[in-house]
């Protein structure tokens, strides 16, 4: 069982567990009705990471509104902490016990020059934990190069120092001599660099590909380019080489889907992905070249995962009723990882980070009676121990109970969902929120989700369909999404709410459909394109038009005709655009439609929903247009995602009240 310790500094609890054998326990924390920001908000811990000594621990974490990285020693004792305020983090990993890279992103308006009005930037920053060394930021001491990375390739330790590999711009001066100009930007194709994470001093260890191509890199244990790929966007053609620039597989493909996944498992072999007209073709090859090998094509896998300090490939995942589960080849690490898993059987669990010796582990727990919880297992002493949670005021009594509804197509497909109800309430004649997830190449699973647990705390069934086209199943599952945007795809999620009316859990005379991205696209069809199913609909950063999507997107990509071949087979015919579009139906809205759009979404562009409010105000249509300023399309900031929450639940609940 768990028990209350006292908390640490900055107002992270602290829970300790019994031994590991012991069945998990939800933490019993008392659960009073909770105000609509507590779902709304950041996460009060968004990520943890575990130093390679196992003896820190890192996290990003909100306490009295102010949003920190937190460093910790020995699970309790707080050894730094940093304000980050509102930076978009995606990231945190450490560099040896002394450093850690934050990874962060900003939203920068670009000029004509470039394909696109806005784009979203990386930054990697170096931050100190012990007050005898430096940080700063990856290519951020030199005008010669815009402090942005272009991707990370890895972090490996040569000697006593620790390198970073990352993809980078490099500015050019035009003339010689005293007429030598400033830096300008030639191109936005990344080289790759080997950064000193302690000077911070560059090396270019290889150049940018040729333009309208791109490229990859595996680096070696020793720091040194073990492979690399080149794509040409323009022919599909691609072309893997090794150590010594000699080309060991090539091939042509039309959609320019062609990956180096990683370093084999003892580090002299590279993992190709390839995506083909009939699914994914994995394979395996050596420095030396000759017959690919293929790679887990007896294993249905999810994911794989990497050591990362020498890049070597540890193991892969599997999905085991609607649980993750790590395999690693090495069996003392397997063992370990079993113990882990055992101790975690009745909650969905996840390990998120571990020590190259899985000694130590961080475990994130999430779903039924448990809102978000980071675990740091040491396997020495057999213990767990809670270290934070991440909304600590949702106790296990306000969460929803989640479950896996599992129901047929119209079309004989068998599909499932997750479906979330309201904590404490009868599951009977209930009003329901249809959410189905962006993407549309994602999936929904039986964890805490806090816009679906947001309407479930208000009195509404919640369902989340995993329409044809999510990732929880195979390639084939996925594919069967292509072209069926407004189609199939849309009335997979119209079945799922005829097939839960039937079991008399929901009304379906009171249903609303809320989405966000595709979701939002999925929101708008539902009251334009289908009719008479909804009674409003919430459209968050959404598709309005097909033909515009597709048009932005190719455009952005630089028009690359291998570009132009992938979204076509996604999107379908072009002829069926227009009648998929809710953009073209707007007269035929039949339910009140509220827009919300951040003013910074790089993904699908605000005018998507400006221009479909204007079509809605043409035609007397009943909306609300609410506008993010600052937002992406990841609702990064908690002020406005709490402000897109409380318009979301504002609109379903004048519009299909819970009483």
């Amino acid at each position: 069982m768990l028990s209350r310790v006292a908390p640490v500094a900055c107002g992270i609890m602290l829970y300790v567990s019994g031994a590991l054998g012991l069945v998990y326990a939800p933490p019993a924390i008392a659960a009073p009705a909770v105000p609509l920001e507590e779902y709304g908000k950041l996460p009060d811990v968004e990520d943890s990471a575990i130093s390679p000594s196992g003896d820190r621990i890192a996290m990003i974490t909100t306490r009295d509104g102010k949003r920190m990285l937190l460093a910790i020693e020995n699970q309790t004792k707080p050894i730094a902490a940093i304000e980050v305020g509102d930076m978009k983090v995606r990231s945190i990993r450490w560099i040896g016990d002394e450093r850690l890279m934050l990874v962060t992103s900003q939203t920068e308006d670009l000029s004509r020059r470039f394909t696109t009005d806005k784009a979203e930037f990386s930054v990697a920053r170096i931050v100190p934990i012990s007050p005898d060394v430096e940080g700063g930021v990856v290519f951020g001491n030199s005008d010669r190069y815009p402090d942005t990375v272009q991707g990370i390739y890895g972090v490996r330790k040569i000697g006593k120092r620790h390198y970073g590999f990352f993809g980078g711009i490099e500015f050019v001066r035009k003339g010689t001599g005293s007429r030598m100009g400033s830096y300008t930007l030639d191109h936005t194709r990344p080289h790759l660099f080997k950064v000193d994470l302690e000077s911070l001093k560059i090396e270019k260890i290889a150049n940018a590909a040729p333009i309208d191509t791109g490229s990859d890199w595996l680096i070696d244990a020793q720091g040194e380019i073990a492979y690399s790929l080149q794509v040409d966007y323009n022919t599909g053609r691609w072309q893997v080489r090794n150590a010594k620039g000699k080309k060991i597989l090539s091939g042509e493909q039309a959609r320019a889907s062609v990956s180096l996944m990683g370093l084999g498992y003892d580090g002299t072999t590279a993992i190709v992905y390839e995506r083909t007209d009939t699914g994914a073709n994995w394979m395996e090859i050596g420095q030396d070249g000759g017959e690919p090998t293929p790679f887990l094509d007896d294993i249905d896998f999810e994911d794989l995962f990497f050591d990362p300090a020498t890049g070597h490939l540890m193991g892969y995942t599997v999905g085991e009723d609607d649980a993750e589960r790590h395999v690693f080849a090495d069996k003392s690490l397997q063992d370990k990882a079993e113990r882990v898993r055992k101790a975690f059987t009745s909650i969905e669990s996840s390990m998120i980070d571990w020590t190259s010796d899985l000694s130590d582990v961080i475990v994130r727990t999430s779903g039924n009676q448990d809102s978000g919880t980071h675990y740091a297992v040491d396997l020495g002493t057999n213990r767990a121990n809670a270290i934070a949670y991440e909304r600590f005021a949702i106790g296990p009594e306000a969460v929803g109970p989640i479950s896996t509804f599992e129901y047929t197509a119209s079309d004989g497909l068998e599909l499932d969902g997750i479906l979330t109800l309201p904590p404490g309430v009868e599951a009977k004649n209930l009003p329901v929120v249809l959410l189905p997830h962006g993407g549309p190449a994602n999936a929904d699973y039986p964890i805490f989700d806090w816009w679906a647990q947001a309407f479930a705390s208000r009195g509404y069934a919640v369902f989340q369909p995993n329409f044809r086209g999510s990732t929880n199943r195979d390639t084939a599952f996925v594919r069967a999404g292509y072209g069926e945007y407004g189609r199939k795809m849309q009335t997979d999620k119209s079945d799922g709410l005829k097939a839960l009316a039937e079991t008399g859990i929901i009304d379906p005379d009171r249903a609303c459909i809320v989405g966000a991205s595709y979701g939002g696209y999925a929101a708008l069809v539902g009251v334009t394109i289908q009719q008479d199913l909804y009674k409003c609909a919430v459209a968050v950063a959404p598709l309005s038009d097909l033909r515009d999507r597709y048009e932005y997107r190719y455009r952005a990509s630089g028009k690359d005709r291998t570009r132009k071949v992938g979204l076509l087979e996604q999107m379908g015919d072009p002829k069926l655009w227009d009648d998929y579009s809710p953009l073209k139906h707007a007269d035929k809205a039949d339910a009140p439609i509220m827009l919300i759009h951040g003013v910074d979404d790089t993904v699908v562009p605000y005018s998507h929903s400006t221009k479909m409010a204007d079509k809605l105000k043409d035609f007397d249509k009943t909306y609300e247009l609410i506008t993010l300023e600052g937002e992406d399309h990841w609702l990064s900031l908690s002020t406005t995602r709490q402000q897109m929450l409380e318009n979301a639940v504002r609109w379903v609940e004048t519009y299909n009240p819970p009483d």
